[in-house]
């Protein structure tokens, strides 16, 4: 498995006790902020939600930024603003339907299934998407005087889309600091992790059952463990069962 070092010893050090997020874990986590302010891009799903416990034990103010492109479920929508607010973290909703009128797919379209034929796209792949997404995020958080993005793009587990890509984010982050001359950095925890590895990090930041059961990552819009059927919720319990088949082996996480 290809790994960013560095990057994963970042993600290894992120703790917190226990497995839920509770007032002693976010005084762990305002105890651990070092940085400035942070946009996380937030779906409200499994990794968005994890980069956004990331970020919590990273800086000192954290907001968090959903795209509504006409979503096939208003479900995503729904759960980003309730996980903001059961977090204490302020949450914007930009309007970008533009993108769904350009970009017709299956997660857009009750008529496009949710399939992917050999060598080619997922039909669930939005093209633009993450260019757009994070030219805003950008937009908006020099706005409010934040220099760091959050993203929770993967490389590993990432049906073959070109701008989950270690590569796009890295050229994009030069061409945002060029075109509106701020520094901006973007992160992307989880670049390197699989499904298992993702759990892991979420039960190291002391988040493990918010994520289990308050995120929806379902194409389908169920929350928590999903509908079980659509790639997404496959490839969420698969690295689950790994986890947790790593997790008994290990002795738990203390």
């Amino acid at each position: 498995m290809k790994k960013d070092q560095e990057q994963m010893n970042n993600n290894q050090a992120a703790s917190a006790d226990g497995r839920h997020w509770d007032a002693s874990n976010r005084r762990h986590a305002q105890s651990e902020r070092k940085q400035g302010k942070a946009v996380v891009v937030f779906s409200g799903g499994q990794d968005s939600t994890t980069c956004l416990f990331w970020a919590l034990q990273r800086f000192e103010e954290v907001e968090t930024i959903t795209f509504d492109y006409g979503q096939r479920h208003k479900s995503e929508l729904e759960h980003a603003k309730a996980i903001a607010g059961k977090l204490g973290v302020p949450h914007r909703i930009l309007d970008m339907s533009l993108l769904n009128q350009l970009a017709p797919n299956a997660l857009t379209r009750d008529d496009i299934a949710i399939e992917q034929e050999e060598g080619e796209l997922p039909s669930t792949f939005v093209e633009g998407r993450n260019l757009l997404f994070f030219s805003f995020a950008a937009v908006y958080a020099k706005q409010i005087g934040a220099r760091h993005i959050v993203t929770g793009v993967c490389e590993t587990d990432f049906s073959g889309y070109p701008d989950c890509r270690d590569v796009f984010v890295k050229s994009l982050n030069v061409t945002l600091n060029l075109a509106m001359d701020y520094g901006f950095v973007l992160h992307t925890p989880l670049m390197w992790l699989d499904k298992a590895d993702t759990w892991r990090l979420a039960d190291q930041l002391g988040a493990f059952d918010f994520v289990r059961t308050e995120t929806v990552t379902c194409y389908n819009g169920l929350p928590g463990d999903g509908c079980g059927e659509c790639p997404s919720c496959k490839l969420r319990q698969a690295g689950l069962e790994r986890y947790l088949a790593d997790r008994e082996q290990e002795g738990g996480i203390s």
